[in-house]
């Protein structure tokens, strides 16, 4: 009975491993090398803004021209390996959440389209811009009690010297209704990002409708006031700003448009709007970037 016992227990943990090993495996075999720089956002990524974010932080150094103290601290980002992620209907919220409908807006399988995200730069070789997240070794942000943040950041995977995060829309009544919880989904943020890692913050850019852009400038002006007041580590952009507004608001030619002329989908500005967008808030990411890696050079310099 002792060597029957003693078999069995054998053949269990043969089992065991034979269903541990191979993703332990696949884990290690991994060729995913971290990019140096990470911008993460909403829907407005994939539909106009992904490749301005891309181009402009590939020529950061002619978009920006650096003092010499400056050029010498964007050593730190020399390899220039720039990833771009945009995923549908999610805020900064849906980066913290550990459960539920906020996670589930990045880790759930689109049931139509089978994809969720668009994707730019140094991780999405493939030439479809269109990805699922947590299909593929880029997009492994979906483990069980754990939120995408705390996922990506984890010692080994994702381990980048500048984060930009991108959004605003998807948390526009959250943030404008409450002080309090735009509080709340910044401190969550603090928590969960890297210590010492440079960071921004940006609101995403305005609509085409004055009465979505009124709800959305309420709810910036509450997450500012969260984020100053809160010490996050991020400093913080203001993508709506009266410059903004008015190249953005009520103009035609920078919205998607139905076959009889009316814009049909008034949230999201094209290329041509993200391009006139980062020219005129060019100056305010430009001094949010610098400050942010001089402070954090003693860190970044031992990494």
């Amino acid at each position: 009975m002792a060597f029957n016992a003693f078999m069995t227990l054998l053949r269990t943990l043969a089992f065991a491993l034979s269903a541990v090993l191979p993703a332990q495996i696949s884990a290690q075999s991994s060729d995913f090398v971290s990019p140096s720089i990470v911008i993460l956002g909403d829907s407005q990524i994939p539909f106009g803004s992904g490749p301005a974010f891309l181009e402009f932080f590939e020529n950061i150094k002619s978009h920006c021209p650096p003092t010499p103290k400056q050029a010498a601290n964007l050593e730190v980002l020399a390899d220039m390996k720039v990833a771009v992620i945009g995923v549908r209907s999610t805020s900064l919220h849906s980066w913290t959440a550990k459960m539920g409908k906020a996670k589930g807006a990045i880790c759930d399988v689109d049931p139509k389209w089978k994809v969720n995200a668009g994707t730019y730069g140094f991780i999405n070789t493939t030439g479809n811009k269109y990805k699922q997240i947590g299909k593929g070794d880029a997009y492994q942000f979906c483990k069980m009690d754990m939120s995408a943040f705390q996922t990506m950041f984890r010692p080994g995977y994702y381990e980048p010297k500048l984060i930009l995060l991108s959004f605003l829309g998807n948390s526009a009544k959250r943030w404008a209704s409450s002080y309090d919880q735009a509080v709340k989904d910044v401190e969550t943020m603090n928590a969960q990002l890297p210590a010492g890692v440079p960071c921004v913050f940006m609101t995403t850019a305005p609509s085409y409708s004055k009465k979505i852009t009124d709800l959305r400038l309420k709810a910036q002006a509450n997450v500012k006031r969260a984020f100053a007041e809160t010490g996050s580590q991020c400093s913080f952009v203001e993508g709506a700003t009266p410059e903004t507004v008015a190249a953005n608001q009520g103009n035609k030619t920078y919205f998607r448009l139905s076959k009889s002329g009316k814009v049909k989908d008034p949230y999201h500005p094209n290329e041509k709007a993200a391009k006139t967008f980062f020219m005129i808030a060019m100056d305010d990411i430009c001094t949010a970037v610098y400050e942010q890696i001089e402070a954090a050079m003693p860190e970044l310099a031992a990494r």
